[in-house]
């Protein structure tokens, strides 16, 4: 295998040479930051390049993935996101954008099936809508990193379904299993979901391909997505996790953390539920996740 370091040094100079070319390129970048960024990518691009020892063929194939993760995205699948996703890219801009602040809960992925305009569900409400699954209770607190409450935060949630499909996922147009609601006065919330179970992200199309082809998984972890914001405090994205699950460790886009995996208590048959709701004698679970905001950037 040929690698940078059995380069000539006249080919090696030929290379920095045309790096330097393309660099110079854009010295007339009239915005400074896009300056730094274009140039920054073709330094590591070129670097890529030169260590592997590209060949044109394997340049073709990656032209043709990147192309087909286009021609397969579309408003309900962004297959972008989910190659950034199991690259680990997501998440190191996560990381770099949402630095660790006093005790401010963490951020993880966004994910390819927030939809805007989710439906409005009063304290104590049904998010999931029809989606099959276990009833899950989910209640907790919002709170500055003072311990103030944050009353009035807009807090969206999206979930997959026990069979592990979004709702987007269906092509029929239904709406289970999301919504958005908003803390009470003492930051508290409370509704129903289901409790999340294991899924594979969609690995039909090159990003699957591209996991089949290095050994990996698609699995993803148990988890139910939140994004939280409120006026004066950083936008939170992020999941919470079920403990006990086998996925924890591997999953597929890395967006475990342990500071989000949470205890999914299962309550046995016949068990009164907080609200009184009748379940027709099904088991539930109920989950407590108190949410804490950092302050917004300057």
């Amino acid at each position: 295998m040929t690698t940078d370091t059995d380069v000539s040094q006249e080919q090696r100079a030929r290379e920095d040479e045309l790096v330097e070319r393309v660099l110079d390129s854009f010295d007339a970048t009239p915005d400074a930051r896009l300056q730094q960024i274009m140039r920054s990518l073709v330094t590591h691009l070129h670097a890529f390049v030169r260590e592997v020892r590209l060949t044109e063929q394997e340049w073709k194939q990656g032209i043709d993935f990147l192309t087909a993760v286009g021609h397969i995205t579309d408003e309900r699948r962004q297959e972008f996101i989910l190659l950034s996703d199991t690259l680990g890219a997501s998440m190191q801009t996560i990381a770099i954008n949402n630095q660790a602040y006093a005790n401010a809960t963490e951020a993880t992925v966004f994910g390819p099936f927030f939809v805007e305009d989710a439906p409005h569900v009063e304290l104590g409400g049904d998010i999931a809508a029809g989606a099959p699954g276990q009833p899950c209770w989910v209640e907790g607190t919002v709170r500055d990193t003072g311990g103030n409450p944050v009353p009035g935060a807009r807090i969206e949630v999206w979930e997959a379904d026990e069979d592990g499909f979004y709702d987007v996922q269906y092509g029929d147009d239904r709406t289970a299993g999301r919504g958005h609601l908003f803390s009470g006065d003492d930051g508290d919330f409370r509704f129903w979901a289901v409790t999340p179970t294991p899924y594979p992200i969609p690995h039909d199309g090159p990003v699957g391909a591209m996991l089949a082809a290095t050994g990996r998984s698609p699995m993803r972890a148990s988890h139910l997505h939140f994004m939280v914001t409120a006026d004066g405090l950083r936008t939170l994205v992020t999941h919470i996790f079920v403990r006990g699950d086998e996925l924890l460790d591997r999953d597929s886009v890395f967006g475990v953390k342990d500071s989000l995996v949470m205890d999914f208590t299962e309550q046995p048959t016949g068990t009164p539920t907080p609200d009184g709701r009748d379940l027709d004698g099904r088991p539930w679970s109920r989950v407590r996740f108190d949410i804490v905001l950092a302050p917004a950037p300057d």
